[in-house]
């Protein structure tokens, strides 16, 4: 397993919060740590899923993912 902190902008509230924890646990592969507005702290499992599809996942429902290697 790969543990990876995730920035993201465009959260604002509680409701924003767990939208991205549905989308990050729907991912096979994925152990979502914790998340709070503007970071998802995750565990992966690279031989199932890549951080891309973690970032498009985040993406895909209207948040911007920010920092490195995006």
């Amino acid at each position: 397993m790969q543990s990876e902190t995730i920035n993201i902008e465009g959260m604002s509230c509680n409701h924003c919060v767990m939208s991205v924890k549905n989308a990050l646990t729907s991912q096979e592969g994925v152990v979502v740590e914790s998340v709070e507005i503007g970071t998802a702290k995750v565990q992966y499992d690279p031989a199932q899923i890549q951080r891309g599809s973690l970032v498009e996942a985040i993406e895909d429902i209207g948040f911007d993912v920010v920092g490195d290697n995006n």
